[in-house]
């Protein structure tokens, strides 16, 4: 019987193998940096432009990578994905891409604009790199030095056009993971940002509008890992959405992402209603507590104290915003700073600041005393 069943998840395991291997079509061979460059010159090989605002590396950093090509050190593959019209989308090698072509005078920014081509620090295999450029003034490589660099091979793996759609974003994530200093959210502003770029300068408006700032204080470090946004998305996906179908999700990373690339395809999406609950919400609060909109109300000294609560943040926000409209305590802000006061934190206060729960545990059930409080 044990021996039956194992064959049963065996075979099993081996159909969803051979089923998700159809799924991706995949090659892969070294590219000469010159060849790259021509097909980037030619508008083959799109680096999206719209990711330098995330490129991150400094200058010691894009000058270890060129001492590494000078080297002949051996070097990571570049990933790419086939459009349909057979150009290149890179999916992970964007900085050292982006990199070789800045060195070489030839980065476009997003208006098409050349970029000032790099000068190279020294390093510490090569000091004599310092002040180097590549073709301008009396520090430039010397034509042989250029010749060399021009013929060094990248290995470069390409996911042809005939994969699932999905797959590159799949990819993109998977990659950018392991290892990367990269938050979840700075993984998804990359992927919406080849997938709708449209809809990320949407959802960043939105994490910068004045009274969405003024309410929500973060600390520099969430600042930088670009935790605003992911609060603008969460606002978006779950002041309407369905607590039952949210119950049993693992991992709320994996359901914000998936959830996020389900809106960006939809097109009964509605961002403007969904911009006017995130507005009217947020200058409600702005109006009512301002920066203490998500901190604890201590009720003995009869003041806000302490730091931001993402816990309160699904209650408050989250709360008012399902089905918002006709709400007439948004339209008094001392009615609506009453409330919160007495209902989350004098009455609630153990509930909201419950310890020891996962977030997806938790959120089905901030979300139930959200909606039971302001509903």
């Amino acid at each position: 019987m044990d021996t039956a069943v194992n064959l049963e998840k065996s075979m099993s395991l081996q159909d969803e193998i051979d089923t998700q291997r159809k799924q991706i079509k995949a090659d892969g061979y070294p590219i000469s940096i010159g060849e790259l460059v021509s097909m980037y010159k030619d508008s083959e090989l799109d680096i999206h432009p719209a990711f330098q605002r995330f490129f991150r590396w400094d200058a010691e950093q894009k000058s270890r990578w060129i001492e590494s090509i000078l080297l002949g050190i051996p070097t990571p593959s570049v990933f790419v994905s086939q459009r349909t019209d057979g150009v290149w989308d890179v999916v992970d090698g964007l900085q050292r891409l982006s990199t070789i072509l800045e060195f070489m005078g030839l980065l476009r920014n997003r208006k098409d604009a050349l970029l000032e081509p790099l000068t190279l620090q020294g390093t510490k295999y090569l000091p004599s790199l310092e002040g180097k450029r590549w073709e301008v003034g009396p520090n430039a490589l010397t034509e042989d030095q250029r010749r060399f660099f021009k013929r060094e091979k990248i290995e470069v793996k390409i996911v042809k056009r005939e994969s699932d759609q999905s797959t590159k974003y799949e990819l993109f994530q998977r990659l950018n993971t392991g290892g990367s200093s990269l938050s979840d959210q700075e993984l998804r502003n990359c992927m919406l940002v080849g997938i709708d770029e449209e809809f990320y300068d949407w959802i960043e408006s939105l994490a910068s509008s004045k009274d969405f700032i003024e309410c929500v204080p973060l600390p520099d470090r969430l600042m930088k890992e670009r935790f605003d946004v992911e609060l603008v998305l969460r606002f978006i996906l779950f002041r309407n959405i369905d607590i039952d179908a949210f119950r049993g999700v693992r991992s709320l990373g994996d359901f914000i992402t998936d959830s996020m690339l389900s809106c960006v395809n939809n097109r009964e999406f509605d961002r403007d209603t969904e911009g006017v609950a995130f507005a009217t919400v947020f200058k409600s609060l702005s109006q009512a507590l301002g920066d203490d909109s998500f901190r604890k109300y201590d009720e003995k000294q009869g003041r806000f104290k302490g730091a931001f609560l993402v816990s309160a943040f699904e209650i408050i926000a989250m709360g008012l915003g399902h089905a918002f409209e006709g709400k007439t305590i948004l339209s008094n802000p001392k009615v609506l700073a009453t409330a919160i006061v007495e209902n989350v934190w004098t009455s609630s206060s153990s509930v909201v600041t419950k310890s020891g729960e996962s977030a997806v545990a938790r959120i089905p059930r901030t979300l139930e005393v959200g909606r039971k409080l302001f509903g």
